[in-house]
Order: structure tokens, then C-alpha cells, then sequence
């Protein structure tokens, strides 16, 4: 070889040694590689196994009662088109939602009623409402990735929809009351509705159903939104250009706050007069990178990881499942759940602290961590501030896991 092709081979190893120490080594040090998992917050948990694969929960505060959005382990290795599994004869279609009473330990799955299509539930994000004109009537909206019609899901990905039900506290009904179908409800991943059981929004997580172009956004491609539906003026995107938008939650204000899954930290979104959203604030992740310089005390570098669903508790607070090994609960957990996948829960909060001095506005720690021989794949975390307990549970996690909370 010349010269000239010698030294195109050493510029080319060059680039590559840099994207690999600039950009990808951090990336999968992200993801979780060489992470050490600290058991932490995992003593004096029990486990409901009767409930598995439970994508996502939510507490009904004044009751103390978690709904969960529940599949089943098998199912999820075929149909979860968030994470490009599109294997509809694998997918059980008859997902369900139920409710945990802790004071009692009674497991309920709520029986459907007026729920007419033959296409099923397949089940994702929820959330569950009280009315704004009786809090002991619920409204319940639940992201369904249904089966295309007459199309290979391979090629167009699911036909998702927002199933919109009702139901009251304690009952062990459900009654349908609409599906929401439309172009900007694209890839749904989680979701918020309002009391007055029409109107909601809720999260994209990729830009597309299908292609190699979702890949991108593992690179930081800002292809994901928030978007907002009214029943009887459609739906529209709230904002984006937004980079891998996953769980969302709302406080009493009208604030949002919107999980990034890949590289961590939170959006932080207000709403306008439009019913569009604003970010106007950010937890960045590894916002204590720079503390060591600084020498500030700090409890642990938590904001190092992807965020999956985000809660806010009744004080305020914000809590994230964290994703302590990515690349484990991907590639392994997800293909045979029976491998069990490290899980964090993390609290953020205004920091009070020295470090606020600094401009770290935010702190976030990490109350809960496990290898996954108690809590494996977790996506969801809910806190129960009055009654100081942690409910823990995935997409395609073996059981319940409640944990006593400081």
C-alpha cells in the first residue's frame, strides 16, 4: 500500500479511537458497563408474584391502592414494540389491569365491561384519575399497542391506541367508555389524563415505528414528543424534537416531567394557554460530574443512567425507575425474563444543599438499588409518601416488590 492509502488508514483509526473514547465508551459506561450494583433500600421487602410483567403503576393516594398495567413475562419477550419486538403470534392480547391493597394484601384483576374489540389489550403506560366531579369515580388511560390490521407488524409496527376506561375506588370493573385512534399517536409509551376523562398527553418514544433510523436516538437523534388529545378536536404534538422520551408524570401545577431512557435526567415542561408544552428546565444527567472538582460532599453520581417512568409523590417529589444496567435489561432481561436485571429508584428534589451554591439545582439519590435477585427489570416505581412504602415492578418483571421507604 502507498503512502497516501497508510495514511488514510491512521486518520481513519484515529476518528475511530475517538468516537469510541469521546462519545461511545461513555455511552456504554451510561448503559451500565462496569457499573457496581449497591444493595441499598432492598431489606424488609415482600413480593407479589401474582402480578406479573407490570409495565407500569400508579397509587391512588387517598386509598393507598396501586393500579398496575399488567401482561405476562412470555408476552413481552414478542410484542413490545417500544423495544422493536413485533412478533404478534407470541403476544397474549388479553393483558389486564389490577389492583394491590397493601393493608390487605388482596390482588384483584378488574373484570371489562363494554369492551368490545376483538383486537385485545396489549398493554403499556397508564394513568388513573380521580373525576373532577366525584374523586370516587376513576378514569383510566391505558396506551394499547394493538395488532395492525392486515399488515405485517414488521414492516409498519403496531396500530396503538388510547384506551380511555372508568371505574370507581374499590370496584372490580372497568367500563369502557372510548378508543382514541390517530396519526400522532404514533409509538406511545406512557401517559397522563385529566379528571374530566377526555383529554390527555402522552409520550412518543421514537419517531418512527420501524427502520434502522430508530437507532439514532441511542446516539442522541431528538426524534420523540409529547403529545396532547381532546375528545371531539383531535390530537396534536405538544412539543418536539425532543431526545428519548419514555415515562411522564404531571404535578398539581400543570408542570411535566418527561424521563430521558438513553441518556438519563429529566425534561421538565410547563403548559400553555394552547395546550402545548414548553421545557423550561432540565435534570442533567451526571449533574454531579463536577462536584469531585469542587470538593462537595455528595450521597452518589445517580443522574448516570437512563430513566424509565417518573411519579410524583404527595410532598412533591419526583421519583424515577432508574436503569442501572441497560444494556442487560435490552439484550438479556427482555429476551428471557428469567435473567434477572439490576433496578435503581431514584428521588429528585430541590437541593438545599451546599452544592445548590454551585447552581446544582436539582439533587437526585438513589434510595434503592439491586442486583435483580429481588427487584429485576424494573420500569416503574411509585412512592407512597403518607404511608412511606416503595412499589417496584417491569415490563417483564416476575412480581410486585414493596419496600419500606425513609
Amino acid at each position: 500500500m502507498g503512502q497516501k492509502t497508510w495514511t488514510i488508514l491512521a486518520l481513519l483509526v484515529a476518528l475511530l479511537a475517538g468516537f469510541y473514547q469521546l462519545y461511545l465508551n461513555p455511552l456504554l459506561i451510561r448503559f451500565g458497563k462496569g457499573r457496581i450494583i449497591e444493595a441499598l433500600g432492598n431489606e424488609h421487602c415482600t413480593s407479589v408474584p401474582e402480578l406479573q410483567a407490570c409495565e407500569k403503576l400508579v397509587l391512588h393516594e387517598p386509598s393507598g391502592i396501586i393500579y398496575l398495567a399488567c401482561s405476562t413475562p412470555s408476552s413481552r419477550v414478542h410484542w413490545t414494540p417500544a423495544v422493536g419486538k413485533l412478533n404478534p403470534a407470541g403476544a397474549s392480547f388479553d393483558d389486564y389491569v389490577a389492583t394491590y391493597d397493601l393493608q390487605t394484601s388482596r390482588v384483584t384483576r378488574l373484570q371489562l365491561h363494554n369492551f368490545t374489540s376483538s383486537r385485545g389489550l396489549s398493554l403499556h403506560g397508564m394513568d388513573v384519575v380521580p373525576s373532577i366531579s366525584n374523586p370516587e369515580e376513576l378514569w383510566v388511560y391505558l396506551v394499547n399497542h394493538r395488532k395492525p390490521l392486515q399488515v405485517d407488524s414488521t414492516i409498519l409496527g403496531a396500530d396503538s391506541a388510547i384506551e380511555i376506561f372508568k371505574t370507581m375506588v374499590g370496584s372490580h370493573v372497568l367500563e369502557h367508555i372510548q378508543t382514541i385512534e390517530d396519526p400522532v399517536i404514533n409509538t406511545p409509551n406512557d401517559i397522563v389524563g385529566f379528571g374530566d376523562g377526555s383529554s390527555f398527553y402522552f409520550t412518543n418514544d421514537h419517531g418512527s415505528k420501524t427502520g434502522l433510523v430508530r437507532q439514532l436516538d441511542l446516539f442522541g437523534w431528538a426524534s420523540t414528543s409529547v403529545g396532547y388529545c381532546k375528545l371531539g378536536h383531535g390530537c396534536k404534538y405538544a412539543v418536539t424534537g425532543m431526545h428519548a422520551n419514555n415515562g411522564i408524570a404531571r404535578a398539581q401545577n400543570d408542570t411535566f416531567y418527561v424521563a430521558n431512557c438513553v441518556f438519563g435526567g429529566i425534561s421538565i415542561l410547563e403548559r400553555q394557554g394552547d395546550d402545548t408544552l414548553v421545557i423550561t428546565d432540565t435534570v442533567k444527567a451526571g449533574e454531579y460530574i463536577f462536584r469531585q472538582w469542587l470538593d462537595i460532599p455528595h450521597p452518589c453520581q445517580c443522574a448516570d443512567r437512563g430513566f424509565d417512568n417518573v411519579m410524583v409523590d404527595a410532598d412533591g417529589v419526583v421519583w424515577a425507575a432508574g436503569l442501572s444496567k441497560a444494556m442487560t435489561l435490552l439484550f438479556k432481561h427482555f429476551n428471557n425474563p428469567s435473567i434477572p436485571s439490576p433496578s435503581s429508584a431514584l428521588r429528585i428534589s430541590i437541593n438545599t444543599g451546599p452544592a445548590s451554591f454551585y447552581g446544582e439545582k436539582y439533587r437526585v439519590d438513589k434510595v434503592f438499588e439491586d442486583d435483580g435477585s429481588l427487584a429485576s427489570g424494573i420500569t416503574s416505581v411509585v412512592h407512597d409518601a403518607r404511608r412511606k412504602r416503595l412499589f417496584l415492578h417491569g415490563l417483564a418483571s416476575p412480581a410486585l416488590v414493596c419496600c419500606p421507604s425513609k
